[in-house]
């Protein structure tokens, strides 16, 4: 467990003494992630604590003593990212402190797989944080192996292409939806002004609130760093990854309607779908128009 406190240490670094902020951060060009993070950090400012499980993250903020996001942290282990949240939520309302936000930002692994039960947990009690998925649909900074976010028969490390993901990505926003949490939303790097008005709306919120950001990473889903937007776009465009908003489980809102793009046009920028045939490209668009429908007339129901 590593506590940092930004921007406060001389730390050597290949022979090289730095003090003061970070110089830059560690993340691989064209990083989603990384752009997410800069982007939330923007909208909620910096009277908050963040807490990193081990994920691509933990590694980007940069080596001890120094951190790139100019705010308190706490690195922990996979699965303690929603408890390690509670109880520094707890500790600062002991010392009558009210004003500073508590940010659990895990990837994708941490949050759909290995700490899905402590999640479940927090949000069953409602404790009063926002947690923030940064999902790049696989478990990157370990080698590209498939999570339970990786969209079906994509390749991963794991789930070669004579050998796929046989199992569609997992429906964390209808599971985070049972729980009747005060807010849920989906944001994207590639839409902004929805994406800081929902930081904005969920850091005045009280109790649990989920983030779910689509953070597309080129090296794990195989394409040319300049196209991450264009990745990130398509994917919201294409209706493969819905904004939407969902307050106490119940009222749904999709604040983006696009007129479809393709499919093929998501699918076709990223080599990890590179061996996908008709019927393949087919039958992942049935499953997108699915969801699409039943997100639809939830939504719907709410007008």
């Amino acid at each position: 467990m590593i506590i940092r406190e930004p921007n406060k240490a001389t730390v050597n670094i290949l022979g090289k003494d730095h003090s003061g902020p970070s110089g830059g951060h560690l993340a691989c060009q064209g990083c989603g992630g990384a752009l997410s993070l800069r982007m939330a950090l923007k909208a909620i400012g910096n009277r908050c604590i963040f807490v990193i499980p081990a994920c691509c993250m933990a590694v980007i903020d940069g080596p001890f003593p120094v951190s790139s996001l100019g705010v308190p942290l706490m690195h922990i282990a996979f699965g303690a990212t929603a408890p390690t949240a509670t109880g520094i939520k707890a500790g600062l309302t002991t010392q009558g402190d009210n004003e500073t936000l508590v940010v659990a930002w895990a990837g994708d692994g941490a949050t759909f797989d290995i700490g899905l039960g402590a999640v479940s947990a927090a949000a069953d009690r409602n404790d009063d944080y926002l947690y923030v998925c940064y999902d790049n649909e696989a478990y990157m900074n370990t080698g590209i192996q498939q999570s339970g976010a990786t969209p079906k028969a994509a390749w991963t490390t794991t789930t070669p292409n004579k050998k796929p993901k046989t199992s569609i990505k997992k429906d964390i926003i209808s599971i985070m939806a049972a729980h009747r949490i005060p807010y849920i939303a989906t944001a994207s790097p590639s839409h902004p002004d929805d994406f800081l008005r929902k930081f904005q709306k969920a850091k005045e919120i009280k109790g649990f609130r989920f983030l779910h950001v689509f953070a597309p990473c080129p090296p794990g889903q195989r394409f040319e760093e300049k196209n991450t937007v264009k990745v990130a776009r398509n994917a919201v465009e294409s209706r493969v990854f819905p904004l939407l908003e969902i307050e106490n489980g119940e009222k749904l809102t999709l604040t983006d309607i696009p007129d479809p793009i393709p499919i093929k046009e998501y699918l076709e920028l990223q080599n990890r779908f590179a061996h996908f045939k008709n019927e393949d490209i087919e039958a992942f668009e049935k499953n997108i128009e699915k969801r699409w429908q039943e997100l639809s007339e939830w939504n719907r129901k709410q007008t």
